[in-house]
């Protein structure tokens, strides 16, 4: 039988009995709004700022006990912003600089280190969050922070149910690999897509089903 990983490690969370995984969900959630803001707020010229920032990063994920590896792996969902970092200097008009042969904006390439930056170390910091709290803590933080009951409620059916989603989709995965689908080539395509549109669907009409059971035992949209 094949073992079932936690579910909460879809997410990102790791238990364990660090100092930040103690800490109160909202302090953390609060303590990373500010820093967020703090680093949006930092002019993109004040280098050592950014630097004091990135070690106090580090210390942060050091102290949540978050490897080096999972950082790395999580960062990779900045690869847009890298990109378009990368391309701004080329594209940005203004005075130009040369650069290993190439000619770049000036204010392009202040631009690029600014998304760079400040998407990073919010980033970062958000890791060490998610690292140590499970998602419905998180969610419930939100709420307790301000949060329409809406959105929480949303957020709240997110967690929940995305996981019973990709667990349904992993078994489907090995009923295709069970009768011999090779997810290689083109003539796939058409297979893996019918998967997708079944997956869609099923979770539609579960999403119905669960909100008519909801509302057929008073549930009203706010708690």
């Amino acid at each position: 039988m094949t073992a079932v990983a936690d579910p909460s490690n879809r997410w990102g969370y790791h238990p364990g009995s660090t100092p930040l995984h103690r800490l109160s969900p909202r302090t953390k959630l609060v303590a990373l709004l500010l820093f967020a803001v703090i680093v949006v707020a930092t002019p993109r010229e004040w280098i050592p700022f950014y630097a004091a920032y990135a070690v106090f990063a580090v210390i942060v994920l050091a102290v949540a006990r978050v490897r080096a590896g999972d950082v790395l792996r999580r960062l990779t969902i900045e690869i847009p912003f890298l990109i378009f970092a990368l391309l701004l200097p080329i594209v940005a008009t203004g005075p130009r600089v040369d650069v290993l042969g190439f000619s770049l904006s000036v204010s392009g390439l202040w631009g690029a280190w600014a998304i760079l930056a400040k998407a990073t170390l919010t980033l970062a910091m958000s890791i060490a969050l998610v690292a140590t709290t499970e998602p419905g803590r998180v969610v419930l933080a939100f709420g307790q922070i301000g949060l329409p009951r809406a959105l929480t409620s949303i957020m709240t059916f997110m967690v929940r149910y995305l996981d019973l989603i990709v667990a349904e989709s992993h078994r489907m995965r090995i009923a295709r690999e069970s009768r011999g689908f090779d997810a290689h080539g083109v003539r796939s395509w058409g297979i893996l897509a019918r998967a997708v549109a079944s997956s869609f669907g099923r979770a539609h009409a579960r999403g119905e089903r669960v909100h008519l059971a909801m509302v057929s035992r008073g549930y009203d949209g706010g708690s």
